[in-house]
């Protein structure tokens, strides 16, 4: 009778480790979870990050050209200024002699 209560408790012992390697391994597939899910947030702020980027860049490329369309125009609105100005002080000159010829 008391080899068969062994018995019996060492079956017992012996379900308990079983059912603590079970829950160890569950333990570290947990683990593991956890890390993946950390290492794939990383990735993730990562590309977001360089996404970011392009589109900074993609922003500063746009208003640059903004910028030298802008200053385009306003070279061609001196320059025309410029040549109305000087037509202008053609005329005057020519009337200037015109007059000075009467």
């Amino acid at each position: 009778m008391r080899e068969k209560d062994e018995r019996e408790r060492e079956r017992e012992r012996e379900r308990e480790r079983e059912r603590e390697r079970i829950r160890e391994k569950e333990r570290e597939k947990e683990c593991e979870r956890k890390r993946e899910r950390k290492r794939e947030r990383k990735r993730e702020r990562k590309r977001e990050r360089k996404r970011e980027r392009k589109r900074e860049r993609k922003r500063e490329r746009k208003n640059k050209r903004k910028r030298e369309r802008k200053n385009e125009r306003e070279k061609e609105r001196k320059r025309e200024r410029k040549n109305e100005r000087e037509k202008e002080r053609e005329i005057e000159r020519k009337n200037e002699r015109e007059k000075e010829r009467e």
